[in-house]
Protein backbone atom coordinates (compact mmCIF):
# COMPACT_ATOMS: atom_id res chain seq x y z
CA UNK A 1 0.00 0.00 0.00
CA UNK A 2 2.84 2.54 1.10
CA UNK A 3 4.44 2.05 -2.31
CA UNK A 4 1.58 2.50 -4.08
CA UNK A 5 1.03 6.02 -2.61
CA UNK A 6 4.88 6.44 -2.67
CA UNK A 7 4.37 5.72 -6.75
CA UNK A 8 1.52 7.95 -6.79
CA UNK A 9 2.55 10.71 -5.05
CA UNK A 10 5.82 10.94 -6.82
CA UNK A 11 3.93 10.40 -9.82
CA UNK A 12 3.64 12.79 -13.14
CA UNK A 13 1.27 15.27 -11.22
CA UNK A 14 3.97 15.92 -8.96
CA UNK A 15 7.16 15.78 -10.91
CA UNK A 16 5.68 17.92 -13.94
CA UNK A 17 4.05 20.58 -11.00
CA UNK A 18 7.90 20.83 -9.67
CA UNK A 19 9.77 20.91 -13.02
CA UNK A 20 6.82 22.87 -14.43
CA UNK A 21 7.33 25.85 -11.55
CA UNK A 22 11.33 25.65 -12.25
CA UNK A 23 10.77 26.18 -16.18
CA UNK A 24 8.12 28.93 -15.05
CA UNK A 25 10.29 30.74 -12.48
CA UNK A 26 13.18 30.13 -14.68
CA UNK A 27 11.13 32.08 -17.79
CA UNK A 28 9.83 34.73 -15.35
CA UNK A 29 12.70 36.05 -13.86
CA UNK A 30 15.09 35.86 -17.35
CA UNK A 31 17.05 32.79 -16.45
CA UNK A 32 18.74 34.16 -13.39
CA UNK A 33 20.52 31.31 -12.05
CA UNK A 34 22.92 31.98 -15.73
CA UNK A 35 22.80 35.81 -15.64
CA UNK A 36 24.09 36.40 -11.78
CA UNK A 37 25.86 32.65 -11.51
CA UNK A 38 29.25 34.20 -10.38
CA UNK A 39 27.64 37.26 -8.68
CA UNK A 40 26.16 34.61 -6.06
CA UNK A 41 29.53 32.94 -5.70
CA UNK A 42 30.88 36.76 -4.78
CA UNK A 43 28.15 36.83 -2.07
CA UNK A 44 30.28 33.61 -0.23
CA UNK A 45 33.38 35.43 0.33
CA UNK A 46 31.64 37.66 2.58
CA UNK A 47 32.90 41.07 1.02
CA UNK A 48 29.03 41.79 0.79
CA UNK A 49 27.91 41.18 4.91
CA UNK A 50 26.89 43.89 6.62
CA UNK A 51 27.59 43.34 10.37
CA UNK A 52 24.45 45.05 11.55
CA UNK A 53 22.04 43.15 9.11
CA UNK A 54 19.69 40.63 10.94
CA UNK A 55 20.63 36.66 11.14
CA UNK A 56 22.25 34.36 12.85
CA UNK A 57 24.35 32.64 10.26
CA UNK A 58 26.43 34.13 7.19
CA UNK A 59 25.76 33.22 3.44
CA UNK A 60 28.11 30.59 3.42
CA UNK A 61 27.47 29.18 6.43
CA UNK A 62 23.55 28.80 5.37
CA UNK A 63 24.30 27.59 2.03
CA UNK A 64 26.77 24.87 3.93
CA UNK A 65 24.03 23.97 6.47
CA UNK A 66 21.54 23.63 3.35
CA UNK A 67 23.93 21.40 1.47
CA UNK A 68 25.15 18.90 4.77
CA UNK A 69 21.57 18.36 4.48
CA UNK A 70 21.11 17.51 0.41
CA UNK A 71 24.43 15.87 0.16
CA UNK A 72 23.56 12.60 1.09
CA UNK A 73 22.28 9.48 0.18
CA UNK A 74 20.79 10.61 -3.00
CA UNK A 75 24.28 11.11 -4.82
CA UNK A 76 25.63 8.16 -4.15
CA UNK A 77 22.31 5.74 -4.01
CA UNK A 78 20.33 8.05 -5.96
CA UNK A 79 22.48 7.96 -8.75
CA UNK A 80 22.81 4.19 -8.65
CA UNK A 81 19.02 3.64 -8.48
CA UNK A 82 18.69 6.61 -11.87
CA UNK A 83 21.00 4.86 -14.03
CA UNK A 84 20.03 1.39 -12.60
CA UNK A 85 16.36 2.07 -14.32
CA UNK A 86 16.99 4.52 -16.55
CA UNK A 87 20.13 4.14 -18.27
CA UNK A 88 22.90 6.37 -18.87
CA UNK A 89 20.41 8.79 -19.94
CA UNK A 90 18.85 9.59 -16.71
CA UNK A 91 21.76 11.63 -15.83
CA UNK A 92 21.44 14.29 -18.12
CA UNK A 93 17.65 14.65 -17.66
CA UNK A 94 19.16 15.30 -13.48
CA UNK A 95 20.93 17.93 -15.29
CA UNK A 96 17.78 19.44 -16.66
CA UNK A 97 16.20 19.38 -12.76
CA UNK A 98 19.33 21.08 -11.64
CA UNK A 99 19.08 23.75 -14.05
CA UNK A 100 15.56 24.86 -13.23
CA UNK A 101 15.61 23.94 -9.57
CA UNK A 102 18.11 26.41 -9.43
CA UNK A 103 15.74 28.51 -9.91
CA UNK A 104 13.26 27.26 -7.89
CA UNK A 105 15.80 27.49 -4.83
CA UNK A 106 16.31 30.84 -5.76
CA UNK A 107 13.13 31.62 -5.10
CA UNK A 108 12.53 29.89 -1.73
CA UNK A 109 14.88 32.02 -0.26
CA UNK A 110 14.18 34.63 -1.36
CA UNK A 111 10.73 34.38 0.40
CA UNK A 112 12.22 33.17 3.04
CA UNK A 113 14.36 35.92 4.46
CA UNK A 114 11.09 38.31 3.02
CA UNK A 115 8.71 36.34 5.23
CA UNK A 116 10.41 35.54 8.06
CA UNK A 117 10.11 36.10 11.80
CA UNK A 118 12.99 38.04 13.47
CA UNK A 119 12.52 37.12 17.53
CA UNK A 120 13.50 39.55 20.34
CA UNK A 121 16.17 37.41 21.04
CA UNK A 122 18.01 37.67 17.85
CA UNK A 123 16.73 34.25 16.90
CA UNK A 124 15.32 33.81 13.16
CA UNK A 125 12.17 31.46 12.31
CA UNK A 126 11.53 30.83 8.78
CA UNK A 127 10.62 28.60 5.91
CA UNK A 128 7.82 27.89 3.61
CA UNK A 129 5.03 27.66 6.44
CA UNK A 130 5.61 31.63 7.06
CA UNK A 131 5.82 33.16 3.61
CA UNK A 132 2.55 30.90 3.34
CA UNK A 133 1.07 32.45 6.11
CA UNK A 134 2.46 36.07 6.14
CA UNK A 135 2.78 36.00 1.98
CA UNK A 136 -0.03 34.40 0.50
CA UNK A 137 -2.19 34.73 3.29
CA UNK A 138 -3.24 30.94 3.89
CA UNK A 139 -1.95 29.69 7.54
CA UNK A 140 -3.94 26.38 6.96
CA UNK A 141 -1.13 25.67 3.88
CA UNK A 142 1.55 26.59 6.20
CA UNK A 143 0.25 24.21 8.91
CA UNK A 144 0.13 21.84 6.44
CA UNK A 145 3.43 21.78 5.10
CA UNK A 146 4.96 22.37 8.75
CA UNK A 147 3.45 18.94 9.32
CA UNK A 148 4.13 17.15 6.39
CA UNK A 149 7.89 18.48 7.13
CA UNK A 150 8.12 17.37 10.80
CA UNK A 151 6.95 13.84 9.89
CA UNK A 152 9.73 13.85 7.07
CA UNK A 153 12.39 14.68 9.43
CA UNK A 154 12.01 11.41 11.24
CA UNK A 155 11.88 9.54 7.86
CA UNK A 156 14.27 10.90 5.29
CA UNK A 157 16.39 13.14 7.88
CA UNK A 158 16.63 10.63 10.63
CA UNK A 159 16.23 6.82 10.09
CA UNK A 160 16.73 6.35 6.90
CA UNK A 161 20.43 8.13 7.37
CA UNK A 162 20.87 6.00 10.77
CA UNK A 163 20.59 2.86 8.23
CA UNK A 164 22.43 4.31 5.80
CA UNK A 165 25.52 4.36 8.16
CA UNK A 166 25.02 2.01 10.27
CA UNK A 167 24.72 -0.90 6.85
CA UNK A 168 28.07 0.15 5.23
CA UNK A 169 29.69 0.04 8.59
CA UNK A 170 28.50 -3.17 9.23
CA UNK A 171 29.50 -4.44 6.05
CA UNK A 172 33.09 -2.58 5.88
CA UNK A 173 34.55 -2.31 9.40
CA UNK A 174 32.17 -4.61 11.56
CA UNK A 175 30.90 -2.48 14.13
CA UNK A 176 27.56 -3.43 15.21
CA UNK A 177 24.60 -1.59 13.87
CA UNK A 178 23.23 -0.28 17.55
CA UNK A 179 27.06 0.87 18.26
CA UNK A 180 26.58 3.17 15.06
CA UNK A 181 23.70 4.24 15.85
CA UNK A 182 24.38 5.13 19.49
CA UNK A 183 27.48 6.86 18.28
CA UNK A 184 25.25 8.92 15.65
CA UNK A 185 22.80 10.34 18.25
CA UNK A 186 25.68 11.28 20.53
CA UNK A 187 27.54 13.36 18.17
CA UNK A 188 23.76 14.45 16.59
CA UNK A 189 22.51 15.99 19.62
CA UNK A 190 25.76 17.28 20.52
CA UNK A 191 25.61 19.81 17.58
CA UNK A 192 21.75 20.59 16.93
CA UNK A 193 21.46 21.18 20.64
CA UNK A 194 23.46 24.56 20.04
CA UNK A 195 20.47 25.83 17.15
CA UNK A 196 21.19 26.90 13.84
CA UNK A 197 24.21 28.73 15.27
CA UNK A 198 26.22 25.84 15.98
CA UNK A 199 24.75 23.16 12.91
CA UNK A 200 25.74 26.38 10.44
CA UNK A 201 29.25 26.71 12.37
CA UNK A 202 29.64 22.67 12.24
CA UNK A 203 28.34 22.57 8.59
CA UNK A 204 30.72 25.04 7.10
CA UNK A 205 33.64 23.28 7.70
CA UNK A 206 31.83 19.41 7.39
CA UNK A 207 30.53 20.41 3.50
CA UNK A 208 33.70 21.46 1.74
CA UNK A 209 35.88 18.05 3.36
CA UNK A 210 33.42 16.08 2.65
CA UNK A 211 32.46 16.91 -0.69
CA UNK A 212 36.08 17.46 -1.61
CA UNK A 213 36.60 13.78 0.03
CA UNK A 214 34.21 11.99 -2.64
CA UNK A 215 35.01 14.00 -5.89
CA UNK A 216 39.11 13.23 -5.48
CA UNK A 217 38.02 10.02 -4.93
CA UNK A 218 36.19 9.97 -7.77
CA UNK A 219 38.04 11.86 -9.92
CA UNK A 220 41.11 9.76 -9.22
CA UNK A 221 38.30 6.58 -10.89
CA UNK A 222 37.81 9.08 -13.82
CA UNK A 223 41.52 9.35 -14.65
CA UNK A 224 41.93 6.12 -14.15
CA UNK A 225 39.30 5.45 -17.07
CA UNK A 226 40.08 8.88 -19.02
CA UNK A 227 39.75 7.28 -22.47
CA UNK A 228 36.26 6.33 -21.48
CA UNK A 229 34.86 9.88 -20.59
CA UNK A 230 34.32 11.33 -24.23
CA UNK A 231 32.30 7.63 -25.10
CA UNK A 232 29.95 8.00 -21.50
CA UNK A 233 29.32 12.20 -22.24
CA UNK A 234 27.80 10.85 -25.82
CA UNK A 235 26.47 8.03 -24.29
CA UNK A 236 24.75 10.23 -21.67
CA UNK A 237 22.86 12.60 -24.07
CA UNK A 238 22.15 9.66 -27.04
CA UNK A 239 20.14 7.52 -24.46
CA UNK A 240 18.49 11.16 -22.89
CA UNK A 241 16.40 10.84 -26.23
CA UNK A 242 16.87 7.67 -27.62
CA UNK A 243 17.00 4.91 -24.73
CA UNK A 244 19.96 2.51 -23.37
CA UNK A 245 19.64 -1.20 -25.06
CA UNK A 246 19.70 -3.60 -22.90
CA UNK A 247 23.39 -4.73 -22.11
CA UNK A 248 25.12 -7.78 -19.61
CA UNK A 249 22.64 -7.60 -16.64
CA UNK A 250 20.75 -4.29 -17.58
CA UNK A 251 17.47 -4.83 -19.16
CA UNK A 252 17.43 -1.63 -20.98
CA UNK A 253 15.60 1.51 -20.97
CA UNK A 254 13.67 3.68 -22.64
CA UNK A 255 13.47 7.28 -22.79
CA UNK A 256 10.54 7.87 -20.49
CA UNK A 257 12.48 5.98 -18.07
CA UNK A 258 15.55 7.97 -18.77
CA UNK A 259 13.51 11.28 -17.84
CA UNK A 260 11.00 9.50 -15.22
CA UNK A 261 13.93 8.47 -13.31
CA UNK A 262 16.46 11.56 -13.51
CA UNK A 263 13.89 13.91 -12.61
CA UNK A 264 12.58 11.97 -9.60
CA UNK A 265 15.96 11.06 -8.89
CA UNK A 266 17.43 14.81 -9.18
CA UNK A 267 14.44 15.99 -7.26
CA UNK A 268 15.27 13.98 -4.32
CA UNK A 269 18.67 14.66 -4.40
CA UNK A 270 19.08 18.61 -4.79
CA UNK A 271 15.09 18.89 -2.77
CA UNK A 272 14.46 21.88 -4.93
CA UNK A 273 11.00 22.94 -4.64
CA UNK A 274 10.33 20.59 -1.28
CA UNK A 275 10.74 23.70 0.71
CA UNK A 276 13.21 22.29 2.98
CA UNK A 277 16.43 24.66 1.68
CA UNK A 278 14.59 27.63 2.98
CA UNK A 279 14.57 26.99 6.62
CA UNK A 280 18.38 27.10 6.52
CA UNK A 281 18.46 30.23 4.32
CA UNK A 282 15.75 32.31 6.04
CA UNK A 283 18.40 32.39 8.83
CA UNK A 284 21.06 33.95 7.04
CA UNK A 285 22.44 37.21 8.13
CA UNK A 286 21.44 39.30 5.58
CA UNK A 287 18.45 42.31 5.22
CA UNK A 288 18.51 41.43 1.37
CA UNK A 289 16.61 38.79 0.39
CA UNK A 290 17.50 38.20 -3.19
CA UNK A 291 21.36 38.14 -1.82
CA UNK A 292 20.05 34.91 -0.38
CA UNK A 293 18.54 33.63 -2.95
CA UNK A 294 21.09 34.07 -4.94
CA UNK A 295 23.19 32.34 -2.97
CA UNK A 296 20.93 29.29 -2.73
CA UNK A 297 20.67 28.91 -5.96
CA UNK A 298 24.09 27.39 -6.15
CA UNK A 299 22.68 24.54 -4.17
CA UNK A 300 21.66 22.71 -6.86
CA UNK A 301 24.61 23.24 -9.21
CA UNK A 302 27.07 21.80 -6.04
CA UNK A 303 24.81 18.90 -5.32
CA UNK A 304 23.62 17.46 -8.32
CA UNK A 305 26.04 19.08 -11.28
CA UNK A 306 28.80 18.38 -9.51
CA UNK A 307 28.64 15.62 -7.20
CA UNK A 308 25.88 13.54 -8.66
CA UNK A 309 27.32 13.72 -12.02
CA UNK A 310 31.03 12.17 -10.39
CA UNK A 311 29.30 8.95 -9.31
CA UNK A 312 27.01 9.03 -12.33
CA UNK A 313 30.27 9.04 -14.95
CA UNK A 314 32.46 6.50 -12.36
CA UNK A 315 28.91 3.97 -12.82
CA UNK A 316 28.93 4.10 -16.40
CA UNK A 317 32.80 4.77 -17.36
CA UNK A 318 33.69 1.15 -15.32
CA UNK A 319 30.56 -0.02 -17.15
CA UNK A 320 28.68 -0.83 -13.38
CA UNK A 321 25.51 -0.43 -14.52
CA UNK A 322 26.08 -3.65 -16.55
CA UNK A 323 26.19 -5.79 -13.76
CA UNK A 324 22.28 -5.71 -12.63
CA UNK A 325 22.87 -3.99 -9.14
CA UNK A 326 21.04 -0.59 -8.03
CA UNK A 327 21.52 1.83 -5.50
CA UNK A 328 24.04 2.33 -3.08
CA UNK A 329 25.77 -1.35 -3.99
CA UNK A 330 26.17 0.04 -7.74
CA UNK A 331 27.87 2.45 -6.88
CA UNK A 332 30.22 0.79 -4.20
CA UNK A 333 30.80 -1.95 -6.94
CA UNK A 334 31.63 0.44 -9.72
CA UNK A 335 34.50 2.19 -7.27
CA UNK A 336 35.87 -0.98 -5.89
CA UNK A 337 35.96 -2.05 -9.37
CA UNK A 338 38.37 0.40 -10.66
CA UNK A 339 39.93 0.86 -6.92
CA UNK A 340 40.06 -2.56 -5.73
CA UNK A 341 40.05 -2.51 -1.58
CA UNK A 342 40.01 1.47 -1.13
CA UNK A 343 36.80 2.29 -3.31
CA UNK A 344 34.64 0.23 -1.09
CA UNK A 345 35.61 2.23 1.93
CA UNK A 346 35.18 5.67 -0.31
CA UNK A 347 31.69 4.91 -0.40
CA UNK A 348 31.35 4.19 2.99
CA UNK A 349 32.93 6.69 4.86
CA UNK A 350 31.10 9.30 2.54
CA UNK A 351 27.69 7.35 3.06
CA UNK A 352 28.53 7.99 6.79
CA UNK A 353 29.61 11.77 6.44
CA UNK A 354 26.89 12.59 3.68
CA UNK A 355 24.32 10.67 6.68
CA UNK A 356 25.45 12.12 9.74
CA UNK A 357 24.96 15.99 8.02
CA UNK A 358 21.83 15.38 6.52
CA UNK A 359 20.57 13.93 10.18
CA UNK A 360 21.88 17.43 11.34
CA UNK A 361 20.84 19.54 8.93
CA UNK A 362 17.17 18.16 8.36
CA UNK A 363 16.77 17.86 12.87
CA UNK A 364 16.82 21.94 12.38
CA UNK A 365 13.95 21.79 9.35
CA UNK A 366 12.17 19.21 12.38
CA UNK A 367 12.37 21.85 15.07
CA UNK A 368 11.30 25.04 13.04
CA UNK A 369 8.40 23.26 12.21
CA UNK A 370 7.19 22.21 15.56
CA UNK A 371 7.79 25.22 16.68
CA UNK A 372 5.45 26.16 14.29
CA UNK A 373 2.75 23.88 15.07
CA UNK A 374 3.66 24.02 18.88
CA UNK A 375 5.51 26.80 19.82
CA UNK A 376 9.11 27.12 21.12
CA UNK A 377 8.68 24.62 24.15
CA UNK A 378 7.82 21.46 21.71
CA UNK A 379 11.88 22.26 20.52
CA UNK A 380 13.72 20.19 22.88
CA UNK A 381 11.31 17.28 23.09
CA UNK A 382 11.39 17.52 19.46
CA UNK A 383 15.58 17.54 19.37
CA UNK A 384 15.49 14.48 22.56
CA UNK A 385 12.89 12.05 20.19
CA UNK A 386 14.71 12.59 17.12
CA UNK A 387 17.84 11.62 18.85
CA UNK A 388 16.68 8.84 20.42
CA UNK A 389 15.24 7.45 16.99
CA UNK A 390 18.63 7.25 15.36
CA UNK A 391 19.45 3.61 16.87
CA UNK A 392 16.17 2.99 16.07
CA UNK A 393 16.79 3.51 12.15
CA UNK A 394 20.19 1.89 12.84
CA UNK A 395 19.19 -1.41 13.75
CA UNK A 396 15.95 -2.39 11.52
CA UNK A 397 15.19 -2.59 8.24
CA UNK A 398 13.45 0.83 6.90
CA UNK A 399 11.57 -0.48 3.22
CA UNK A 400 8.52 1.05 5.15
CA UNK A 401 10.27 4.15 6.41
CA UNK A 402 11.90 4.84 2.78
CA UNK A 403 8.07 4.45 1.78
CA UNK A 404 6.51 6.60 4.10
CA UNK A 405 9.61 9.51 3.86
CA UNK A 406 9.33 9.47 -0.08
CA UNK A 407 5.22 10.57 0.77
CA UNK A 408 5.68 13.10 3.03
CA UNK A 409 8.68 14.52 0.69
CA UNK A 410 6.34 14.80 -2.01
CA UNK A 411 3.87 16.15 0.15
CA UNK A 412 5.61 18.90 1.79
CA UNK A 413 5.78 20.32 -2.14
CA UNK A 414 2.73 20.76 -2.76
CA UNK A 415 1.72 23.46 -0.31
CA UNK A 416 5.50 25.05 -0.79
CA UNK A 417 4.60 25.12 -4.90
CA UNK A 418 1.32 26.46 -4.66
CA UNK A 419 3.10 29.35 -2.53
CA UNK A 420 5.87 29.93 -5.39
CA UNK A 421 3.19 30.14 -8.38
CA UNK A 422 1.12 32.61 -5.94
CA UNK A 423 3.96 34.94 -5.02
CA UNK A 424 5.99 35.08 -7.76
CA UNK A 425 4.99 38.58 -8.67
CA UNK A 426 6.59 39.20 -5.52
CA UNK A 427 9.76 37.51 -6.54
CA UNK A 428 9.63 38.90 -9.61
CA UNK A 429 9.13 42.39 -8.15
CA UNK A 430 11.89 42.27 -5.34
CA UNK A 431 14.57 40.46 -8.09
CA UNK A 432 13.90 43.44 -10.23
CA UNK A 433 14.15 45.96 -7.16
CA UNK A 434 17.19 44.67 -5.98
CA UNK A 435 19.59 44.54 -9.64
CA UNK A 436 18.09 47.72 -10.64
CA UNK A 437 19.64 49.64 -7.64
CA UNK A 438 23.42 49.78 -7.89
CA UNK A 439 24.34 50.68 -4.45
CA UNK A 440 22.29 47.48 -3.31
CA UNK A 441 24.60 45.16 -4.93
CA UNK A 442 27.68 46.29 -3.47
Amino acid sequence: MLDSISSFVWGPVTIILLLGTGIFTTLLLKGVQIRHFFYGFGLLSGKYDNPEDKGEITHFQALSAALSATIGTGNIAGVGVAIASGGPGALFWMWVTAFFGMGLKFAEALLAVKYRVVHSDGSISAGPMYYLEHGLKQKWLGVLFAFFAAIASFGIGNMVQANSVAAPMLSTFNIPKLATGLIIAVLVFAVIVGGIKRIGHVASRMVPFMALFYVVGALVVLVLNFQAIPAAFTMIFHDAFSGTAATGGFAGAAVAQAIRWGVARGLFSNEAGLGSAPIAHGAAQTNEPVREGLVAMLGPFIDTVIICTMTGLVIIVTGAYEGGLSGANLTAHAFGTALPMVGTYIVAVSMAIFAFSTAVSWSYYGDRSVEYLFGEKSILPYRIFYCLLLPVGATFELRQVWAISDIFNALMAWPNLIGLLFLSGVVLRSTREYFADPGRMS
